[in-house]
């Protein structure tokens, strides 16, 4: 529903392009690959490699992590808020509320702890058609809490499951140490049903983000 809010003009897409310690290189990340894999990979190359990894992880009884790429296009310059509101608040708030979710960045996110404010900075030229136009994206589509015209962007970090099928060490109600071992269904890593998930919550969010500034400016 909220997809037939934005319209066809926004285009949300996410896709795991971290399984444990394998990553996607940035400039290998192909979203059109992740609905034609069942590990919803951002990359058709890695899924043999990882669904043999992920295989070993299940057999061992184990689970892991993963990460989860997020990008939205057609998001106009406007959208959000400079103090209550904020898109990228708004965003980093309803993927904090999916079920697992240890982490979320926007942009550049942690990584730009380490630049400058030179190399940080989103510099702007004008373009051929004489528009103002960008030349990088660290702040990953949100400046001020106000969405600018370009891709919106964030990682969103997914913790392993918790029912794993190896010996954990808990107390009891009376305070008594033993193991506990979880037994029924196991997901060796729940990322993989969460990239839907993602693409949900971002379309919930631009939907609001959207009637709110059509209220405001009309």
């Amino acid at each position: 529903v909220a997809r037939k809010v934005l319209g066809d003009g926004v285009r949300i897409r996410a896709g795991v392009v971290q399984l444990g310690p394998h990553r996607i290189a940035p400039e290998a990340v192909d979203f059109d690959a992740v609905y034609d894999n069942p590990l919803f990979a951002a990359s058709a190359a890695v899924v043999p490699a990882w669904e043999a990894y992920l295989d070993g992880v299940r057999k061992a009884g184990s689970s892991i992590g993963a990460v989860v790429a997020l990008e939205v296009t057609g998001v106009p310059a406007g959208w959000g808020a400079p103090l209550y509101g904020k898109l990228d608040a708004e965003l980093a708030a309803a993927m904090m509320s999916i079920n697992a979710v240890k982490g979320v960045e926007i942009g550049a996110g942690f990584d730009s702890a380490e630049l400058s404010g030179e190399e940080n900075a989103d510099q702007m030229r004008l373009g051929e058609d004489g528009r103002p136009v960008f030349l990088s994206n660290h702040a990953g589509g949100v400046l001020g809490g106000i969405s600018t015209g370009q891709p919106l962007t964030a990682r969103v970090a997914f913790k392993p499951t918790s029912s794993i099928l190896t010996l954990r060490q808990t107390i009891t109600r009376d305070g008594t140490e033993t193991d506990l071992r979880t037994k029924g269904r196991h997901d060796p890593c729940v990322a993989l049903r969460g990239v839907p998930v993602v693409e949900a919550m971002a379309a919930c969010v631009l939907a609001d983000a959207m009637l709110r500034h059509r209220a405001q400016v009309g």
